[in-house]
């Protein structure tokens, strides 16, 4: 458990582009739930999570691609 978690955005199991996975991964929460969550705050903020849902794809890095490592 000391090890550092740091939020990215996963290669695997996104939807568009894993900001909602990312936050799941790194809060330990099911991915279905932060969707669900982001879905109504999007809905009763006058869509105002598509501004935020762009803002987290730019802020948040991708994750390291394991099987290619560029020096």
């Amino acid at each position: 458990m000391n090890r550092k978690q740091k939020l990215t955005r996963p290669r695997n199991g996104r939807m568009l582009s894993g900001v909602c996975a990312g936050l799941a991964n790194f809060f330990g929460l099911d991915v279905s739930l932060v969707r669900i969550i982001y879905v109504f705050a999007t809905i009763f903020t006058a869509f105002a999570g598509t501004l935020i849902y762009i803002i987290l794809l730019v802020i948040i890095p991708e994750e390291p691609n394991r099987y290619y490592q560029h020096d």
